[in-house]
């Protein structure tokens, strides 16, 4: 079993990006794989072949009986016995043994493995925008079905095709052989089985994508609603939610129908086909033994291979229904998930390693949507190392789309991001983003333990580490007071998805222990205590002047207290730095800091929710 299992890496990295054709895309999905597909491939053959002779050695014992009868049918006819009974009880079986070794271990379970991996690591390079114009379900259900849908295209082509091909030549072959016209009959009907599939695979195939496209929109409906499901209670909009279903599963039932009826007809056409193919053949092998032109054995010969092939062309004909409409899934999911990155490395992308932190935005513009909205305007800023920055303005003046660009979430459309003097466009992104630890206002949380989401920021750190961080940011109390539906506590608890077990403040103290663990030389907070109380705010503020020395920290912020810690105040609006200063300076302006400073209320700045 280990030799079929370990025939090729189910976790080999493809090389480049998927293709957008079908058959390119395959060849990019299962590079690799070769010699696997080749085994089976003669080894459908050999098992398709070893049909026919079986039916041949029924035959060949037939004509035996009618030769010599009973009295003297073993007399000279050992030899061929026993290879009849050797290629029955030895070669057969063997064939079969590889089959069955084949499908159920090499490439049934490791081409969808490989499919699956390939399209997830392409996925994850994709740009911040791919995600936020999709339904995460959507995608996260393309994945799957892509993945399974090719691995069932290559299967089923190498069972059904190369198996069914090379019993039905040699089944033309062997009645060939007997008799010309049975030979001939038998290649009559496979041209009509041909025209068959010829009229009903390629309308199958077009249904097939039509209905993968409305299978994963379902997917991407369902998901979105439970993935928001506090929202929907709060809002008491579960009718809604529900009529979004019905259309979702109303258009998915459409298709699901137009595909039904396709394959009714195609399956009725090939329902007549197979009851042909006997009568056609029995009746004309007892012709030719009627009028002494063939034995008994030749009728035995083609009752056999027209039960066979009578049975085989349903099952072969529903293998080839499948084929096809994973063919249409297969080239659904390639259009969503062949995309290029929008946001990729350049070919000669450098590792900038650990950086000072000096951090310049330079004529930097930015703009969403086709109409251009919101966004940075030639912005201007630079920022020395060490520096601690805060940055105000109100809501959708440009502050959390300049951290954004900095991180290289998205590309700028103009202008240029600098980390210690070299452009971020210039950098590896995986480098660029280890020297950067964020904290957001919406701290987002894994489904994973709360070690596994504190180590997101350092996987290689210790426990010792681990606690460390949670405990400067005063988290580790209610850690380890943590119980989960399924009994485990502490940091081994796990956080429901999105961290829904934690009110919003603990997901903050959980993401700044993250960002302490992570000990990046910039630190980028989007108003990362907004959800704190003021005591324990005051004490994390108090723990990280002492994590940050040295570091560069850039803040957005309204809340006072964070601004008092800040060596420079920066105000953004309309895409642009209006102002910049200490507290005393820009109130002495009087500019937009000054009037957001007047109508201060509760030590934030401003009435605006934070960004």
């Amino acid at each position: 079993m280990r030799f079929f299992e370990n025939l090729f890496d189910p976790f080999a990295q493809a090389r480049g990006r998927p293709p957008s054709g079908f058959w390119a895309f395959m060849r990019w999905a299962y590079s690799g794989t070769g010699r696997a597909i080749k085994l089976q491939a003669v080894v459908s053959v050999a098992f398709g072949l070893s049909d026919i002779v079986a039916a041949w050695c029924v035959g060949l014992i037939v004509d035996r009986v009618e030769l010599v009868g009973a009295p003297g049918f073993f007399s000279g006819y050992g030899l061929t016995l026993a290879l009849i009974i050797v290629f029955m009880l030895v070669i057969r079986p063997l064939i079969m043994m590889a089959q069955a070794g084949m499908n159920s271990l090499a490439l049934g379970p490791g081409l969808t493995h490989i499919g699956i991996w390939r399209l997830h690591n392409h996925t994850l390079g994709q740009d911040m925008a791919y995600f936020e114009n999709d339904f995460t379900g959507r995608l996260a259900q393309k994945q799957m079905q892509t993945a399974t849908a090719l691995g069932d295209v290559v299967m089923e082509s190498l069972n059904a095709l190369t198996f069914g091909v090379a019993m039905a030549l040699g089944a033309i072959a062997l009645l060939g052989a007997a008799d010309w016209r049975l030979g001939a009959v038998l290649g009559l009907w496979l041209g009509l089985y041909v025209l068959v599939l010829r009229w009903g695979l390629p309308r199958i195939r077009a249904r097939g994508r039509v209905r993968a496209e409305a299978r994963a929109g379902l997917s991407g409906q369902l998901v979105d609603s439970l993935s928001n499901m506090a929202t929907v209670k709060l809002f008491a909009h579960e009718g809604g939610e529900l009529a979004a279903a019905h259309g979702a599963l109303a258009r998915f039932r459409h298709a699901a129908l137009a595909f039904g009826r396709m394959t009714f007809a195609f399956r009725v056409a090939i329902a007549v086909l197979s009851g042909l193919l006997p009568i056609f053949l029995i009746g004309l092998s007892v012709w030719l033994w009627q009028v002494g032109q063939a034995g008994a054995g030749v009728i035995a010969v083609a009752a056999l291979i027209a039960a066979r092939l009578g049975a085989m062309s349903g099952w072969f004909s529903f293998m080839l229904m499948g084929l096809f409409s994973n063919i249409g899934t297969v080239e659904d999911g390639i259009a969503t998930l062949a995309r290029p990155p929008a946001l990729d490395d350049a070919p000669d992308a450098v590792d900038i390693g650990r950086a000072k932190g000096a951090v310049a935005f330079e004529g930097v513009h930015y703009h969403y949507g086709a109409d251009g909205g919101g966004g940075l305007a030639g912005f201007d800023l630079a920022v020395a190392p060490g520096e601690k920055l805060a940055l105000v303005g109100r809501t959708g003046a440009g502050k959390s789309t300049a951290l954004s660009l900095l991180m290289r979430l998205r590309d700028v459309e103009a202008g240029r991001i600098t980390l210690d003097g070299q452009d971020i466009r210039r950098l590896s992104q995986a480098s660029l983003r280890r020297n950067f630890a964020m904290v957001t206002q919406d701290a987002q949380m894994f489904n994973r333990s709360v070690r596994d989401n504190i180590r997101y920021g350092r996987p290689e750190a210790d426990e010792a580490a681990v606690r460390a961080a949670c405990e400067a940011a005063e988290a580790l109390e209610f850690i380890d007071g943590l119980v989960d539906h399924k009994g485990r506590r502490g940091m081994d608890a796990h956080l429901g998805e999105r961290g829904v077990r934690l009110s919003g403040g603990q997901r903050q103290r959980v993401a700044l222990a993250r960002a302490i663990l992570r000990d990046a030389p910039v630190l980028l907070l989007d108003e990362a205590t907004s959800a704190l109380d003021s005591e324990v705010e005051a004490a994390i503020q108090d723990t990280l002047d002492v994590l940050t020395s040295g570091k560069t920290v850039i803040a957005i912020a309204h809340r006072l207290s964070t601004i008092a810690r800040m060596d420079r105040i920066v105000v953004i609006d309309a895409g642009r730095v209006a102002e910049a200063g200490s507290h005393a300076e820009l109130l002495a302006t009087g500019g937009i800091y000054a009037g957001l400073w007047a109508r201060q209320s509760g030590g934030f700045l401003g009435l605006e929710a934070a960004e």
